[in-house]
């Protein structure tokens, strides 16, 4: 990777950027819905609809911003991202009723389809290629802590100075320390290695003779309807995923009570998600080399119908190992959303793939808290095999895709 641009130097720069990104717009409602509500005279209820509208936006663009990725590299659409941000934390902060709130989510949601992990990634693939993966991996460790650090700061600026305070210090933040960063530490797109012909990404020599792969692929029918059939499963496993991961954050304390967990006994269990999402991370970085990214896929959502078994078989008592699970199932979906289209399709027209697989997937998750909310208030903590289902589904979509296939 160095030959390119320092891997440490990008994996840092894109770590520190994406948990900003994150923790001042996916994480922000957790801790400012509340006093938004409050103070603008509305439900909670209206300030989550806006953040919903802000995810399904991001759900539309973020094919387009992929397709810009592929063709300009990253770092123009994430400094840009980061004045969208800003824009819309801004306006944010002087929304005075409903209009504005929506409003200014609805700019937000497109801030969110060019700077947040999709956009990353497919910046990284423009830059090393096949060779992304730890690199990808490396910023998910990094950005994982974004709630661990952006909550108590939100929180903090929050009780002194109130909620509009706390969106002016997150606009501050893009605009003095994201941008900066992101223009002057990323390569621009002209470092993004060209694959001269007859050789392949890592410059080996592939065969000057006969038609290209891509050649190839567009004249095989079958291969072709294979292809789009594993982009077809892939679609779905990631948006199943993306489902389960919103209803677990807003539904989780919900669920674990209605299967008789103390309050208390439910927010610590709740609080395990993280340190196990960093844990099951630092084990796929440190297994890279020798799992391929189809078979860590495979294990990461497997783990949440198993923890959710148990939490059906023995209640309560299983509350810890069910959400340290769920924590590492959401810890390595992350990074197989980055890696596992790259491992199966290569690098060309990544950020268009990923943007469109993402799109989906933001979509669902915008759904998520809404109908899993129902489901809970309906069956109560049986709900929970709702999720499983999704996931043992999305685990045999997976044993149906082959490298070969997309080949």
């Amino acid at each position: 990777m160095s030959a390119v641009a320092p891997a440490r130097s990008v994996v840092a720069t894109l770590g520190t950027t994406q948990t900003i990104a994150w923790a001042s717009s996916y994480y922000l409602p957790a801790v400012l819905a509340d006093p938004i509500a409050r103070d603008l005279a509305v439900s909670p209820g209206v300030v989550f609809g806006a953040f919903s509208l802000a995810l399904l936006v991001s759900g539309v663009l973020g094919p387009i911003a992929g397709r810009i990725i592929d063709r300009r590299g990253g770092r123009d659409v994430l400094c840009a991202s980061n004045i969208i941000l800003a824009a819309g934390l801004l306006a944010l902060s002087g929304a005075q009723g409903a209009a504005g709130l929506f409003a200014a989510w609805l700019v937000i949601g497109i801030g969110i389809a060019a700077g947040l992990y999709d956009a990353a990634f497919a910046t990284l693939v423009g830059i090393y290629r096949e060779r992304s993966r730890q690199a990808i991996t490396g910023i998910t460790l990094i950005a994982g802590f974004a709630s661990t650090v952006g909550w108590p700061i939100t929180a903090l600026i929050e009780s002194g100075h109130g909620w509009r305070a706390a969106c002016v210090f997150w606009a501050l933040m893009h605009l003095c320390a994201c941008l900066p960063a992101n223009r002057w530490l990323l390569p621009g797109p002209s470092a993004a290695p060209a694959v001269p012909a007859g050789k392949d990404a890592n410059g080996t020599a592939s065969g000057t003779d006969g038609p290209s792969r891509d050649d190839s692929v567009a004249a095989a029918g079958p291969a072709a309807r294979q292809r789009r059939v594993t982009m077809l499963l892939l679609g779905f496993v990631f948006a199943a995923s993306a489902f389960v991961a919103g209803a677990m954050a807003t539904q989780m304390i919900r669920l674990l009570e209605a299967m008789g967990s103390t309050p208390a006994a439910a927010i610590f269990a709740g609080m395990l998600i993280g340190p196990a999402q960093v844990l099951a991370r630092i084990v796929e970085f440190a297994l890279a080399r020798r799992v391929t990214p189809l078979v860590s896929a495979r294990v990461a959502l497997a783990m949440h119908p198993v923890g959710a078994l148990a939490l059906l078989v023995f209640g309560a008592p299983a509350a810890v190992l069910f959400a340290m699970l769920h924590g590492a199932t959401n810890g390595l979906v992350t990074i197989a959303r980055g890696t596992l289209p790259l491992w199966l399709f290569g690098p060309d027209g990544y950020g268009a793939l990923l943007g469109r697989i993402g799109g989906i997937a933001r979509i669902a998750q915008a759904i998520a808290p809404f109908a899993f909310g129902i489901a809970v208030d309906a069956l109560g903590g049986a709900a929970v095999a709702i999720t499983a289902g999704l996931m043992a589904a999305a685990v045999l979509a997976l044993l149906a895709i082959r490298r070969r296939e997309a080949a």
